[in-house]
Formats: C-alpha cells, structure tokens, sequence
C-alpha cells in the first residue's frame, strides 16, 4: 500500500506525580524534516526519539512535541520534609547571628527551597522508558492513519488513471479519419494552387505533414504511463517521487497531444488530460 505524508497522532500516561504526553503531526515536505519539541527532562531521549521517527517515516515534514506536566495528585499530596525545614532554620539562624541585618526567611521561600516539599515522583530512566514507549505507540498511530489517507489517496489517482484511459478511448478510434481529412483538405489547397497532390514530391510533404499531426504516439505513451502509475500503486512503499515523475510525463504527453490537434474533439480530449493530470499531481504530492 501506499502511504501519506499527512496525519496525527497522540499518546498519553499518568505517573507517579506527573502526566506524560506524546502529539505527532505529519504533513508533505520533500524529505523527512523532524522537529523534536521537549522538556528539560527528557532532553536525555532525543537521539532516540530522532531515531525512532527515523526508522519509521521516509518522507514528510513531522512535529514531535512531547509534554510533562505536575497533576492535581501531585498538588494534593505535598508533604513538609520537617528535618530539611530545621536544618534551613539552623542555617538561617547562623546567617543571621553572623549579618544581624539579614532579612528572614519568608514562608513562601522556605516552601520553595529544594527539598522542602516532598510529593510523588518517578525516577528519571523510568521517566525516559515510558516517554519512549509513548513514542512508539504514537508513531504506530501515526502510521495507521497515513496509511488509511494512502488508501484513499490510491482510490483518487484510480479514478484518475480511468479518467485519461477514457480519454484516450475517445481520440485512438479517430486517429485514422483526422489523417485522412486532414491529407485532404492539404490535397485540396495544393489543387487550389494549381498543384497536383499526385507528384511523387508534394505526396512526400503530405506525408511529412501528416506525422507531425499523428497523435498515435502520444496516446500509446499515455497508456503505458497509466499501466505504469497502477504497477507502483500495487507495489506501494515510498512511491511518491515515482508517481510525481508519471506525473509529470503524463502532463508533457497530454500537452504535446494538445499541440498537434487539427480536429476539436481531440483538443478538448487534451484539455479533459490536463484537467486529469493536474488532479493527480495535486494527490500525488501528498504521498510518501
């Protein structure tokens, strides 16, 4: 199957104290284009997680934001860690009995001195594991949903590729009646000029003329682009810089078509193409 490069995805855990979240974000870019958003305690993961997305993404421009918060637990279970508070207040009084003009120490920043409260908490490499765990998880989704979007994006270039095969259908059974209209109204204007269109040299110029009209190459070159754009979406895989090449020669094949119309209905066929092809150059940039 084939793969988008668009897609989300999240994961989460409650631990000990915290709450512990992964956000993925995909969307097309020409290469793979990682960036890692993280706390200070996981900077320790990075590689990692660079790696991971790695191992998992060939293509697209992703946002990994990985997120840590306190919980509400946490708040309510704070606990006083009496025998730092008095040995704060041994070194507060020993301060002040050495600057007698020393401010005291406020209750606001004994609280917040380090070690002071005491409240749940989870050791820094279980922190790691699960955060890498998380990522994991969230990359499997993120694969999931870029593959469901590649499903749909292979039924739209489906309908695409029966689109132009259409439209090839509609001008290869015209192919022989605009040459010979067209090699007679030439014959005409050479009898209009007094010309006989018989003479073995003007019937070499008509001739000359006529290929530079015959569509038959193109048409047959449309077709073998079509087959080709079906085989690599039934191979799937890191297909879009394939498809956007078919892509690409599907368009100059539509428009050399265009250039050598002499009858309406091939020309609106081509302009049909070019509508078609643009649908799926548009589809296929989204690929992985």
């Amino acid at each position: 199957m084939i793969l988008s490069m668009t897609g989300f995805a999240a994961a989460a855990a409650d631990l000990p104290g915290v709450s512990l979240s992964v956000e993925l974000r995909s969307v097309n870019h020409r290469y793979l284009d990682l960036n890692l958003r993280l706390p200070d305690e996981l900077r320790t993961i990075e590689p990692a997680v660079r790696e991971a997305v790695a191992a998992a993404l060939r293509r697209g421009k992703v946002e990994c934001r990985i997120a840590l918060n306190r919980t509400q637990q946490a708040a309510v279970g704070l606990a006083i860690d009496e025998t730092q508070v008095r040995h704060l207040a041994a070194a507060a009084t020993e301060v002040t009995r050495a600057v007698p003009g020393a401010t005291p120490l406020s209750v606001n920043e004994i609280l917040r001195w380090p070690g002071v409260l005491a409240e749940p908490t989870v050791a820094p490499s279980e922190l790691a594991q699960r955060a890498l765990a998380l990522v994991d998880g969230a990359l499997a989704e993120l694969a999931a949903a870029r593959a469901r979007e590649g499903a749909k994006t292979a039924q739209v270039l489906e309908a695409s590729c029966a689109g132009i095969e259409a439209q090839v259908a509609r001008v290869a059974p015209r192919v022989p009646a605009i040459h010979a209209a067209y090699n007679e109204k030439l014959a005409a204007r050479l009898r209009e000029a007094g010309l006989d269109p018989n003479e073995d040299r003007l019937k070499q110029e008509l001739a000359l003329f006529a290929t530079k009209v015959d569509v038959a190459e193109e048409l047959a070159r449309l077709t073998a682009h079509v087959s080709e754009v079906r085989r690599v979406l039934k191979a799937g895989g890191s297909a879009g810089k394939r498809l956007d090449f078919l892509a690409q020669e599907l368009h100059r094949e539509a428009n050399t078509l265009g250039s050598k119309s002499v009858d309406a209905e091939v020309s609106q066929a081509a302009l049909e193409l070019k509508v078609l092809i643009e649908q799926m150059r548009e589809q296929v940039q989204n690929i992985e």
